[in-house]
Formats: structure tokens, sequence, C-alpha cells
């Protein structure tokens, strides 16, 4: 069967919402990063207050010590106000991503189905090619098969028919022999009668002899 439409349709409501997937884990792990980052700010931060104090044991700087002091406390308390926020993020986009990837699998599931329908129509296609080429083949094989037999019964009758007119015209030429055989023995006939219906002639010196007599 053809792909159908509402096939079509359903795969590019599966990219729309991979691509919302997508987005929303991308913004997700973009927010995790930055405070991540702040994090690692915030130990940063308390790792120099608490280098600042110190430093202000051996210079017995008052001032550089409560700023140690306050700098230090205050990257403790960022880092745990982070700390939480961190886990939820990163909860929220461990769900993200198994979201983005049931969605890519169902977009590829029907992408598969359409490759599937595609190839089986494909396939059905070079079958009925196939057949309506074997089906002409055949035909046009019968059809020079029909023609050759014509042509053949063709020359059977134009032998015969050339067959019978040398028999015919042996048939003339045979009367014609006859007519003319019969035309020469009446002649043979009539010079026959001619010569037996003529009287015998005598001769001078029979005549003579007679004469004495």
């Amino acid at each position: 069967m053809a792909v159908s439409r509402a096939l079509r349709r359903l795969l590019l409501i599966r990219d729309l919402e991979e691509e919302q997937r997508r987005l929303a884990l991308a913004a997700s792990v973009g927010e995790l990063d930055r405070l991540e980052q702040a994090l690692a700010d915030a130990a940063q931060r308390e790792r120099r207050g608490r280098r600042l104090v110190g430093e202000s044991v051996y210079s017995g700087q008052l001032p550089d010590r409560l700023a140690g002091l306050e700098e230090a406390c205050a990257a403790g308390r960022h880092a745990l106000a982070l700390g939480p926020r961190i886990e939820a993020v990163g909860e929220q986009v461990n769900e993200l991503r198994e979201l983005f990837l049931v969605k890519r699998v169902e977009r590829r599931q029907a992408e598969t189905l359409i490759k599937e329908t595609e190839a089986r129509d494909a396939i059905e296609a070079g079958r009925r090619g196939q057949q309506a080429l074997d089906e002409w083949y055949s035909s046009r094989l019968h059809r020079d098969e029909g023609d050759g037999e014509l042509a053949r019964g063709g020359e059977s009758r134009n032998g015969a028919q050339r067959g019978g007119e040398a028999s015919n015209a042996d048939s003339e030429n045979a009367a014609r022999g006859g007519a003319e055989a019969s035309r020469a023995e009446a002649s043979d006939a009539e010079r026959g009668l001619i010569f037996s219906a003529a009287p015998p002639r005598r001769s001078p010196q029979g005549a003579t002899a007679g004469k004495e007599t």
C-alpha cells in the first residue's frame, strides 16, 4: 500500500516532539552546567577566603582576616544553596533525557514504518513492471509465431499455386502437342488418299510394245 498522508503527518509530529524534547533537554543541561560552574566558583572563593585568613595570621592584619572569613563563609553558604538546586536540575535533566530518547525511538519507528512501506511499494511496483514486461514479451512472441505461421502458409499457397500453374502449363503443352499430332496424322492420311486415288502411269516402252503386238 502507498504511504498514507496520516502516516507522514505522524512522522512530522514525532519530529516536532523530538525537537521540543531536545530543546528542553539542552536548556536543562545548560542550566545544570551554569549551576555546577557557580558551585566551582563558590568553592574557589571559599579557598581564597581561607587562604586570606591564613595569610593574615602571619601579617597580623585584622581586616584581611575578617574579609577572608566573610568570603569563605559566603562561599560556603552559596555552595550549600547550590547543592539542592543542582540535584533538582540533575534529576530534571535525567527525566528530560529519557523523554527525549522515547520521542527519538517513536520518530525512528515512524521512519522505519514509512521506509518499509515504501520498500514494499517499490518491490510491488517492480513486480508489476516485470509482470507487464513478461506479458508484453509473451504476446510479442505469440504474435511473431503467428506471423511466421502466416508466412509459411502463404509460401505453401504460393508453392501450390505455382505447382498448379506448372501443371496447367504441362496440360496445355500436352494438349497442344496432341492437337498438332492429330493434325499431322490427318495430313498424312489425306496425302495417302490422294496417292491411292491417282491412276498408275505407263512407261513409253510399254506403250510401244503394245502397239507392235
